[in-house]
This record gives C-alpha cells, structure tokens and sequence, in this order.
C-alpha cells in the first residue's frame, strides 16, 4: 500500500472535524503527565470537544484554504488540536480549566467564530460563559423586573384588603 493511501483516510478524519467545528484551538501539550493528559482528553470527551494529535503538515493541508489557514502559523513542535463542535467557547474554556493544574499546556493560537486569537486572545476567549449560560443569564434578567412588578401588584392589592 503506497504512503498516500495510508494518509488519505487520517486527511479526510481531520478535514470532517474542520468542517463540523465552530471552534478550533491549539496547543503545547509538552510536558504533561499521562493523568493530566487522561484527565484533560475525559473532560474535553464529555463536554462535545474533539481533541486529537495530527502531524503538522496534516493540520497545515487541511487548514489550507479555510478559516483556519492563519493556524498554520503555529504549527511547529507538538501540537494538539481541539475541535469545539457544539460550544464555541468549549475548547478554550476547558483547556484554561485543564492548565490550572497542568501549567505545562499552553495555548498556541485558535479560531472562534470564524476569528483568529493568538495564545492571550485564547485566554480571553476562555473567560466567556458558554452560550447555554449566557441564554440563561438573559432570561433572567428579562424575568426579574416583570416578577418584581407582580409582587408589588401583590401586595398593593393585599393593603387594600382585596384578594390578588
């Protein structure tokens, strides 16, 4: 079998993960531990990220011509990639949370949305809620002045002897 049609299959992996992402985002994982790294790929596997360890020159084929060309940039040592396929924010957030305890990981560079962020624009991008919460945060705050203004509606009507 030629070298071509062992690497084909594992192109075509990367590529259906380029395109069912919303996110992606690099990293160093130099230095980590097999727990840490266990840990880390069990909570990226039960939050709906993809996170796997291509060669380069894989990565920089299947980036080319995407939104995700400007990675290839980063792409020099070890790298590991995280695809966030239902969350945006996932990977970013998950891989900040993982480098508290892993502070060997690095970011390397990532594209959210559409938009590059260098390794300090991952950071930042770490510190947004997912989207779930922040819906949840919105309906909160639209409910709140309307539930305020029943139980004032409530007890006017109670001070005034009537039955609300």
């Amino acid at each position: 079998m030629a070298k071509v049609e062992l690497k084909q299959p594992i192109i075509e992996e990367i590529a259906k993960n380029v395109e069912a992402a919303k996110a992606v985002v690099l990293v160093d994982y130099r230095g980590l531990t097999v727990e840490q790294d266990t840990k880390l790929r069990k909570s990226l596997r039960e939050n709906g990220v993809v996170y796997k360890v291509y060669k380069n020159t894989y990565l920089k084929r299947v980036f080319a011509g995407t939104v995700y060309e400007e990675l290839s940039k980063h792409l020099d040592g070890p790298t590991a990639v995280a695809f966030g396929v239902d969350d945006a924010t996932a990977p970013a957030r998950l891989l900040a949370d993982a480098m508290k305890t892993a502070d060997k990981l690095e970011f390397k560079g990532g594209v959210v949305d559409g938009t590059y962020y260098d390794a300090q624009g991952c950071q930042v991008v770490a510190t947004i809620p997912s989207r779930e919460v922040l819906i949840s945060k919105l309906l909160g705050s639209l409910q709140s002045p309307i539930a305020n203004i029943a139980r004032v509606l409530k007890q006017i009507a109670e001070k005034n002897g009537e039955v609300a």
